[in-house]
């Protein structure tokens, strides 16, 4: 056990250490990252930003072990999860309808950013040859979803923009590591471009195979599951179920785990009982907490090791300072222009684009958000030891990552500025509230339907109509208290299922926002939990 540790999270982490001394590590490390985060949201402070500088701190003091980033424990054990976190909670209409935007983000800025980067570095790195400077940018083309969504969940922006910055996060680790991948070829053996074009096809349409073929089995299997906990055990594992299975047939694991995500999490309300959906999104959401608030002390831990490379890399401080500026500059002005491409796109391009809500204010906060995380830290590890200047690279790729993420303080700060609308919360209220009243209807009609036939008694379907408590049974006797609370579990559970179909009709039809959507779902599982709950008494599963 202590020595996967030491080999996985960091090599030496939890050398010469017993059992007790690395678990009392890793809980110590878990304690800090939960009060670090829960300190800085009370305080307004950025919680990733915080955590790296803290950890960059610590990681000095002598007797606190050493942290090296371990590429393979963070791109297969941090990411799958942490991805399909994020998948489970976007909206799959919303990406849909995007999904022109979300493209041209995800796969044409990754190309866009691997060469411009790649370039730049190349001229001001000496003795890199073009493949490892490629390579590099690669390493530091694809935004970061667990820091993506850290900044928008804390910054009002419109929900269309969010929708198209989380799903850009969610979708360019494919492109930008299928790029790495062929680089690295290219600076271990001769570089072809029809190979590398068609590794990416292959990467892509396994992935996406993997992702709905294995998402479409395990929402059957979890059709025919009736007990909560076994339906959660079975969503824990399956990020890795299918993020193993693409990788082993030669498709990108974290697309398929997006694919697969989305796919669940639309068919979640068709699929899952009410206590289900409830426990995997309280679970999730857990989970997500931890990790992706773990990630950023992770990458202040590593500080030290990372700078003892770059201090040995032979690179002067003058060469150093130029060649952080130029690579710097590079990505905001490679970000900034692409924008402004696509800017061009929806204002001048074929009609069916010029309808897209991307306004020339939109390119602000998307030039702000390239935020860059632990998957361009964990990726700049793959690169050969035979790379030139490897050390030194490792460190700019912290330097990216911590810049990034100030870059992003800037953000709410800039929208005020520019004036870019937040979300009508009104409105989403107001959906909710029309929403809830058109389930309502229509599950009261089907209970006056079943009254027609005698099926149960008056007072029944009077509190139902009131929506009076079942529990309000004073002067009965217990028998007659069981059998009616009983009658009304019952039918109540009738108009439950009938409004959750009616409110994903509405949701097929487009006439509702998903936010909307997600809430009333959210409520009618609530409501048929504690009707269930207090039907079959606390003692039953």
């Amino acid at each position: 056990m202590v020595d996967f540790l030491s080999r996985e999270i960091g090599e030496g982490m939890f050398e010469d250490m017993d059992l007790t001394s690395a678990l009392a590590w890793i809980v110590a490390f878990l304690i800090v990252t939960v009060t670090v985060t829960g300190l800085s949201r009370r305080v307004g402070w950025s919680a990733p930003v915080a955590l790296i500088a803290i950890g960059a701190g610590v990681s000095f003091v002598p007797w606190v072990p050493r942290v090296d980033v371990q590429p393979d424990f963070v791109l297969s054990v941090l990411l799958p999860p942490l991805l399909f976190a994020a998948a489970l909670r976007m909206s799959f209409i919303d990406v849909r309808a995007r999904r022109d935007s979300i493209l041209l983000l995800s796969v044409g800025l990754v190309g866009f950013t691997v060469i411009t980067v790649g370039l730049v570095t190349w001229l001001v790195v000496p003795t890199l040859s073009l493949a490892a400077a490629f390579a590099f940018g690669a390493v530091v083309a694809p935004t970061d979803a667990v820091a993506v969504t850290a900044v928008t969940r804390r910054t009002k922006l419109p929900r269309l923009l969010t929708t198209l910055l989380d799903g850009e996060s969610l979708l360019n680790d494919a492109t930008a590591l299928v790029a790495l991948n062929a680089s690295i070829a290219a600076i271990v053996a001769v570089f072809n471009p029809f190979n590398a074009a068609a590794d990416f096809v292959v990467a892509v349409i396994c992935a996406v195979g993997v992702g709905l073929v294995g998402g479409t089995a395990i929402a059957e299997v979890r059709r025919r599951l009736s007990a909560p906990v076994l339906d959660t055990c079975l969503s824990l594992v399956t990020p890795f179920v299918i993020f193993l299975t693409a990788q082993a047939i030669g498709g990108s694991g974290p697309l398929a785990v997006v694919v697969a995500g989305l796919l669940l999490g639309y068919r979640a309300p068709a699929i899952q009982s009410a206590e289900a959906r409830i426990a995997e999104s309280l679970n999730w959401r857990t989970i997500q907490f931890i990790l992706e608030n773990a990630v950023f002390l992770l990458i202040g831990l590593s500080l030290p090791s990372i700078l003892a490379g770059a201090l040995s890399s032979g690179i002067s401080l003058p060469r150093a300072f130029l060649i952080i500026a130029a690579v710097l500059a590079t990505l905001f002005g490679g970000r900034a222009a692409w924008s402004l491409f696509i800017t061009a796109i929806f204002r001048w391009g074929p009609p069916v684009l010029r309808r897209r809500q991307w306004t020339w204010r939109t390119n602000v906060p998307v030039t702000l958000a390239g935020i860059r995380g632990v998957v361009t830290l964990a990726a700049v590890f793959l690169l050969p030891e035979s790379t030139p200047h490897r050390g030194f690279l490792q460190f700019l790729a912290f330097v990216v990552v911590v810049v990034s993420l100030l870059q992003a303080l800037a953000l709410p700060w800039a929208i005020r500025l520019i004036a870019l609308p937040a979300p009508n919360l009104a409105q989403e209220r107001m959906e909710v509230q029309l929403l809830t009243a058109e389930a309502q209807n229509e599950g009261l009609r089907h209970l006056e339907s079943l009254a027609d036939l005698g099926n149960a008694e008056e007072r029944v379907f009077v509190r139902l109509r009131a929506n009076a408590s079942f529990l309000d049974t004073a002067g009965d006797d217990p028998e007659s208290t069981t059998t009616r609370s009983n009658e009304y579990a019952r039918l109540r559970m009738l108009m439950i299922a009938v409004e959750r179909r009616t409110t994903l009709a509405a949701r097929a039809e487009g006439r509702y926002q998903e936010p909307a959507v997600r809430a009333v779902l959210t409520l009618l599982d609530i409501e048929e939990a504690a009707v269930r709950a207090a039907a079959v008494g606390p003692e039953d599963d």
